[in-house]
């Protein structure tokens, strides 16, 4: 082998390992419990997933708008909303701590705080 495919052979074992650390990292499950809903950097509300129980949140917003959480079995999702692409709610269940929920239309997040109680 000449000296150039060894370097790009490198390199592309190099950025192979990257990318599946990386995945790793991004998607590993929370190892916490206390989840914060957020909008426009302000917290709405937290919730310790483990003692909130089953109950639904509607949040409602001055243009009409609305989202609602809904909490069962210790997780947390977005189960309607009146955003036009509806991405929030096929994004299902919050599952993994580096991929928040995220309705963009409404600059709403729900992301877990591992950790952390504010």
């Amino acid at each position: 082998m000449n000296k150039k495919i060894k370097i790009c052979l490198f390199t592309a074992v190099f950025l192979f390992i990257g990318a599946v650390v990386a995945t790793v990292c991004i998607l590993r499950p929370s190892s916490g419990n206390i989840v914060e809903v957020v909008r426009d950097n302000e917290v709405l509300y937290t919730f310790n997933l483990e003692t909130a129980g089953n109950q639904t949140v509607r949040i409602e917003y001055p243009d009409g708008g609305y989202n609602i959480i809904e909490i069962a079995d210790n997780s947390i999702k977005i189960s309607d909303a009146d955003c036009p692409d509806q991405t929030c709610v096929r994004t299902g269940t919050l599952k993994y701590s580096g991929m928040p929920v995220v309705c963009l239309p409404h600059h709403l997040i729900i992301r877990y705080i591992d950790g952390k109680e504010n």
